[in-house]
Formats: structure tokens, sequence, C-alpha cells
């Protein structure tokens, strides 16, 4: 006879600061809790972490460590890493645990089945849960040069909000292919007077978009790269196609952002025109008892703080939730 599946309040899909903020205060409201993480974060090349009130400068995968022995302090928590979701679906209210095609009319499934592969094929698990938070943040896809990764990290960056303080009245570099380059270079451009935006022949920045960089004192760059120089993680030059050789001194870099949300596949679930989780303001999304935090659910600032306060406020909102109990705190 096979034994039943483990069962919990809540399946937190993602072990960055939004899901170990979530779990933290789920566990602080007795609810048991596992936590999922394939343990590769997208910021594991960074090598300090800002703007965390009471650890800036702490190095991002310190936080985690750190996040991690705390909530081993409480034993309503299981933290599963090198695992990742491979299917999440809504089981029907009944005693046969029938799986729901699709739960656009279903006024609240009864819990959720989630499918974990591990680092073996023994590791792999199924179990159940009354609710789910996906804090899977994003996938991203550097343009392709072929040094970018020897100094993505150090010297180079994607997060403005993050990083900018450090590159203070530096020669900088922002390089995209995207055609929002304008308004990231208005916000590099808050500590640098020294700014050099390159398109790499791809982003297509307008006359206008041009003379409002130049009204900043922006230099815009069309040409195609060839690569970029420097010397351990520290980045010295753009490289162009021509030979021609741009000196900078660091930099930022606008990725290709992609959400992870593969394992939701056949849920009723919306996601706006990038493939971000559309949710409500307390991180609701269109299939009740999943909720997002985090980078998969809403862009802005990148930063680990948000996304632990968001974290924690949806954990907030699955304990009322799941007592059926509506406040306004």
């Amino acid at each position: 006879m096979s034994s039943l599946p483990d069962s919990y309040d809540c399946v937190v899909i993602g072990g960055g600061p939004a899901g170990l903020s979530a779990a933290l205060n789920l566990a602080r409201a007795r609810k048991r809790v596992l936590v999922v993480d394939s343990n590769r974060p997208r910021n594991a090349a960074t090598m300090i972490s800002h703007g965390f009130l009471t650890r800036d400068g702490v190095p991002p995968h310190e936080l985690r460590r750190l996040a991690r022995e705390e909530l081993a302090q409480y034993p309503g928590v299981e933290v599963l890493q090198r695992a990742s979701v491979r299917a999440v679906r809504a089981l029907a209210a009944d005693e046969d645990d029938i799986p729901l095609a699709g739960v656009a009319d279903v006024e609240r499934p009864d819990r959720f089945e989630v499918e974990i592969t591990g680092a073996t094929p023994a590791a792999g698990r199924v179990v159940q849960s009354r609710s789910i938070v996906v804090a899977t943040g994003l996938r991203e896809t550097l343009p392709a040069l072929p040094s970018i990764r020897a100094y993505y990290g150090m010297s180079l960056f994607s997060c403005v909000a993050c990083d900018g303080y450090e590159q203070l009245d530096l020669p900088l570099a922002l390089i995209g292919e995207t055609d929002d380059l304008l308004e990231r270079a208005l916000l590099v451009a808050q500590w640098t007077s020294a700014l050099t935006v390159f398109t790499n022949g791809v982003a297509r920045l307008s006359v206008a978009d041009e003379a409002v960089l130049a009204a900043h004192g922006i230099r815009l760059d069309r040409r195609v790269i060839d690569d970029l120089e420097g010397e351990r993680g520290a980045l010295s030059a753009v490289r162009l196609f021509d030979g021609e050789r741009v000196p900078v001194t660091g930099g930022f870099v606008r990725p290709l952002w992609h959400p992870v949300v593969d394992f939701l596949e056949g849920l009723a679930l919306d996601t706006d025109d990038d493939g971000h989780l559309a949710t409500d303001r307390d991180g609701r999304t269109a299939v009740p008892g999943i909720y997002a935090a985090g980078d998969v659910a809403a862009p802005g600032p990148q930063q680990l703080i948000v996304a632990a306060g968001a974290g924690a406020r949806v954990a907030a909102i699955i304990t009322h939730d799941l007592l059926g109990v509506t406040t306004s705190h």
C-alpha cells in the first residue's frame, strides 16, 4: 500500500530573499512550510549586495545562508536545496484527488500537488499543499559578448539602484540591445557625468532619443561591439568591431529577463506582456491559493530588500486567507 504524500500549509518555490522571507513569516504563524530551492540564484556572480538595511555590503550568498540558519530554528520549515519543481497541479476537493484540467471555474482548489525533482532521481518527491508561493525570480540573457561573464558582478552590473553608488564619477558604459536604453541611461547618469551608451548595433534609439542623451552629456555609440577588455574582473575598455577602444572603468548591462514559470503550465494564471505573473496588490494570482512574490511577479527595483518585503507581505496574506479572515493589516 502506497503511503500518503507529505502535506504542507504552503510550498514556497524559490529560495531567494522573497521566498525565504515568506517562509520565515509563515513559520512564525505556525504554518508547515516546504521551501524548494534550486540553489542557482540569478545574482550568483554578484560579489557584494547593497541597499539591505543592516546588511549593506554583505555578499548575496551570505544573506541566503543567514536566512537558512534562521529558518532552521523553526520546526515547521523544511528547506530542499538543489531541487526544483517540475509541475504544480490543482486537486479537486474529493477523496480521489483528481487533478483539475483548469481552475478558472473553481472558486478555490482544495489543495495542490507539487512534483519535485532533486539532485538524484531518488531525491524526487510529490507533496501536497494548501497554498503555493512562486518566488522563482528571473532568468537573464546577457548580450552575446565573448568576455562579458568575466566582468559581470565585479565591474559590470545590471541593477543601477544596487550598484550605482560604487561607480560614482567614473567613466562608465551602458551596454544593451533593448529599446529602453534612454530611460536606463538617465538613471545611470545620476552617478556619473562620463557615460557612453552602447547599442551594439541592435537597440533602436531615435534621433530625438539621441538629442535627449546629448542634452544630459551622455554619449551614444551605435557601433557593433567586438568584446570587452580588462583584467581580473576589472573592466578597462569596450572594444568595437572596427578596432577602436573606448576606455571605461565599469558600467551596466541591460539583460533580457525571463520569469521562471514553466512549471505552472496548465494552470489558468494571468501574465503581463513580458511573462511576469499578474497579481493583485497582495500577491494573489488569478488562481486562488497561488501567490507570487519578488521579481517573478512585478518588474521594479530588483533589490534584495524589496523582494524580502514582498515575501513578508505575501506570507501575511496567506495566513489570513487560509483562515478565511479579512483584515486591513
